[in-house]
């Protein structure tokens, strides 16, 4: 038995659980998820408590058992707290702003570049060299993070372009220089 799939995912209150079949819809102070789980798992409620379980052992089960669970928690936590990823942009001239609903990034492209969120993400531009992605979906919120970094990644040398907050850039040696007794 998967030791993440079979713990309960509890639901604090103020949270409304309501599964039809294998549709599973989760309505909290935040906002509404829902999402669709695969027909080879099931899932019940039972005192204030989400229970995942397998209706076969096969091995697409086995493997599906943790996931769907972690799913569902992430969409309870979701719709309580939110999530958020926070960016941060390095190098010279580099700079992001908001304008009214689109994020614009000038990162060393002839223009600057637009992004517009998906509904349900909000982004937000604390100073000219962070950006907070937010919202209630765990996967959009990386999705949306993962795009925008991609736009201009981190480069090895000088760690120039955009990167997470908690993100290690390795840093590669520059060009040697000249050695000393050679030709001038």
């Amino acid at each position: 038995m998967s030791r993440i799939g079979r713990m309960p995912v509890l639901i604090p209150p103020g949270v409304e659980v309501k599964i039809d079949g294998n549709l599973v819809t989760v309505k909290g102070p935040r906002g509404t998820l829902s999402r669709e789980l695969r027909k080879e798992l099931g899932v019940s409620l039972e005192d204030s408590k989400l229970i995942v379980y397998r209706r076969s052992d096969d091995k697409l089960s086995k493997s599906l058992h943790g996931l769907s669970r972690t799913l569902l928690a992430n969409m309870v936590k979701g719709v309580v707290d939110g999530y958020e990823k926070a960016l941060e942009i390095s190098g010279v001239g580099y700079k992001a702003a908001k304008q009214g609903n689109k994020l614009v990034l000038s990162v060393g492209y002839s223009s600057p570049v637009e992004v517009t969120p998906r509904p349900g993400i909000e982004i937000e531009v604390p100073s000219p060299t962070r950006i907070v992605v937010k919202g209630i979906d765990k996967e959009l919120v990386g999705q949306t993070a993962a795009e925008i970094r991609a736009i201009r990644e981190p480069e090895p040398y000088k760690g120039k372009g955009i990167k997470y907050v908690d993100e290690h850039i390795r840093r590669k040696a520059g060009k040697a220089g000249k050695a000393t007794g050679g030709k001038k």
